[in-house]
């Protein structure tokens, strides 16, 4: 479902500032794949999800989702293979927009659309029973402004909203990164059972070492613009903190930082 080939990708070449944040990265997702990505700041992980949502162009290598090259593919292109969670939960929806003006948009990613009525009443019992599935309440506040929703609530409907329309592949970058540790348990929760349910392909960046090893069939480290670790399996269910940060020594030949990584 994913397939990325040898991609590299250096910022501000030539310059004082230039940074090479990619390295021969290889990487296959097969199809209902859930892999976490994890490493310090810097490692790669970010950029390397921003590469294949089309951000930015790589300077060399092919990225492929569905087996369909979309290594030359702008961003706006690429948006109808894929759907996307971001970091800030005030990102990825329109706040002055309802609850269920939202989800319409949503809907609508990537189809013509017309002068006829907005939201059709049979449509609006398929959003109504959308939300109920996220065990928050949001059911009965279809027309509430989105602006007015908590962090975890509007990133639950962020989530909901990038899998309205069944994606190719599932991008979440740090999604509960800036949520409290119990609103973050629960859009995790969420996470895991929308993955399930609609045997999603996805990626999961996170600087969180207990999530990347509870969450998902695969693990990848990354550091220093390459993947140092790849764990999946019985290998992954029994994978401890201790025997991650080993793995990452062993690879990468150096001991791991772990105050650069959240070990809560």
């Amino acid at each position: 479902m994913l397939k990325i080939s040898h991609i590299a990708k250096t910022f501000n070449p030539g310059t004082i500032t230039e940074k090479k944040a990619l390295l021969d990265v290889d990487l296959h997702l097969n199809e209902g794949d859930f892999v976490t990505v994890i490493g310090g700041n810097g490692a790669g992980k970010s950029t390397m999800l921003n590469a294949v949502a089309g951000v930015f162009p790589v300077d060399r290598g092919t990225i492929e989702i569905g087996g369909v090259n979309v290594t030359n593919l702008p961003e706006f292109k690429r948006a109808a293979y894929l759907g996307r969670v971001f970091q800030d939960p005030m990102t990825g929806t329109a706040a002055t927009m309802n609850i269920e003006e939202n989800m319409a948009l949503a809907l609508r990613r990537g189809r013509p659309r017309g002068l006829r009525w907005g939201i059709t009443n049979l449509e609006r019992q398929m959003y109504r029973e959308q939300l109920h599935t996220l065990g928050l309440g949001l059911e009965d506040r279809m027309a509430s402004k989105v602006g007015l929703l908590s962090g975890g609530q509007r990133q639950a409907l962020t989530l909901l909203m990038a899998t309205l329309r069944t994606p190719k592949l599932l991008l979440l970058d740090e999604h509960t990164a800036a949520l409290d540790p119990k609103t973050a348990a629960k859009v995790l929760e969420i996470t895991q059972k929308i993955v399930d349910e609609q045997h999603l392909t996805a990626m999961m960046v996170t600087h969180n070492m207990k999530d990347a090893i509870a969450i998902g069939n695969r693990l990848i480290m990354m550091n220093e613009g390459r993947i140092v670790v790849d764990v999946s399996g019985e290998q992954k269910k029994k994978l401890t903190r201790a025997d991650l940060m080993g793995l990452f020594e062993k690879a990468a030949g150096k001991e791991l930082d772990g105050d650069r990584l959240l070990l809560s």
